[in-house]
């Protein structure tokens, strides 16, 4: 067997059921989960309707690149949202959602070869981006969020010699968990040191659509236009419709960027065996064209978080995010026994924020906090902070 699968770590919920295992929840009250952030909001009939319309799609082998027509779509929204021009032929490609994205996209880059090979990744984290690095023969180092900068990240405690080793860094912004948006100094800076040092940028933005301000939080495409970075070089941007279409189920996203490493993701991806089915486009089209329903999906969570954050805020140190759909809550206790507690006392699940990240210089960024997913609807999610405010009071 693949020795690096030996340095796999279990996946935050694998963790979350072995520790809540021993706990009988409160059976005298349904159970509600805050845990997973898995869209929940119903499926526009017209998407689901353009799946079915082209069914007979099923019957021929789909292209790695994609169909013109989606890559034209992504191209078109990217105008429409980032005020970037894309190349559809050699700057986006369509891929079976951002997840399957982000791994492949560190297999295309790594190179193992190179001694002291090193991914960067926030802390706390998506736990793709660690799987990918060291499935890629790569380390990983952990960029630390930093709660007086808004949870924005602090690339000053990555060192010059880890600077050099660097292949590949990893942003999610809006982030997961803290909802941080980055701005366009701090890309500026990343922008300078990939230049200087040629590592390859991933801005995971799967999050982007969901926002609560007045503007739309910046993405990697914007502000690499901004700052006058027309070729993108170095810079991948990866975006989904699971969050923004309430289709997660479709597996369906796409990345644009740099044309010299798309040239080198699509050849692995051919490989690969990463083709996404032609009904899938059909109803990627369709919904990459719409912003009415998207305009909804964002209705409903900034009504979610005008109704659950005044209930926590006399309870729980919590604060709106700047875009996402998480609430990055500081608890009174322990995070995992505040997990525990609250499972077994009001049969309502979070996620241990310390799940979510590692001990890095000896210190877990995402201890003393958990996450709540606000993906249920309205009332469900009113229910689980009046349950989660009663709680905490009780402490």
């Amino acid at each position: 067997m693949n020795p690096l699968l030996d340095r796999l770590r279990p996946y935050p919920f694998e963790k979350l059921r072995e520790l809540t295992r021993d706990i009988r929840p409160n059976p005298q009250l349904r159970p509600i989960s805050l845990g997973i952030g898995e869209p929940r909001h119903p499926t526009p009939a017209f998407i689901r309707q353009a799946l079915v319309d082209h069914l007979d799609g099923l019957a021929v082998y789909p292209a790695t690149l994609g169909m013109p027509e989606l890559r034209q779509a992504c191209a078109d929204w990217a105008r429409r949202r980032h005020g970037v021009e894309l190349d559809p032929a050699t700057q986006v490609i369509p891929v079976n959602g951002s997840r399957e994205a982000l791994f492949a996209l560190a297999q295309t880059v790594i190179d193992p070869g190179r001694p002291g090979a090193l991914v960067l990744s926030p802390n706390p984290f998506y736990q793709i981006y660690e799987g990918a690095a060291l499935l890629a023969g790569a380390d990983c180092r952990f960029v630390p969020a930093d709660p007086g900068r808004n949870f924005g990240l602090d690339w000053d405690a990555v060192s010059e010699d880890e600077w050099r080793r660097t292949q590949l860094v990893y942003v999610c912004t809006p982030g997961n968990p803290t909802g941080a948006v980055m701005g366009l100094e701090e890309w500026k800076r990343l922008f300078e040191l990939s230049d200087r040092h040629g590592f390859v940028i991933a801005s995971d933005e799967c999050y982007g659509e969901i926002w609560f301000g007045e503007q739309p939080p910046l993405g990697g495409l914007q502000a690499a236009r901004e700052l006058g970075r027309e070729d993108l070089r170095n810079l991948v941007m990866l975006s989904s419709l699971s969050k923004r279409s309430n289709v997660p189920g479709l597996r369906s996203g796409f990345v644009a960027g740099d044309a010299r490493v798309l040239k080198s993701f699509l050849l692995y991806r051919t490989y690969h065996g990463s083709a996404m089915g032609p009904a899938v486009q059909q109803a990627s089209i369709a919904a990459w064209n719409d912003e009415r329903h998207v305009e909804e999906n964002r209705r409903l969570y900034r009504e979610k978080f005008a109704r659950v954050l005044p209930m926590l805020q006399p309870v729980l140190d919590v604060a709106l995010p700047d875009a996402a759909f998480y609430l990055w809550a500081a608890t009174p206790i322990d995070d995992v026994a505040f997990a525990r507690g609250l499972l077994e006392n009001y049969n309502c699940t979070v996620l241990p924020g310390s799940l979510l990240a590692r001990e890095q210089d000896g210190r877990n960024p995402g201890a003393g906090r958990v996450r709540l997913a606000l993906v249920a609807g309205v009332d469900e999610c009113v229910e689980a902070a009046e349950r989660i405010a009663a709680y905490a009071r009780g402490l």
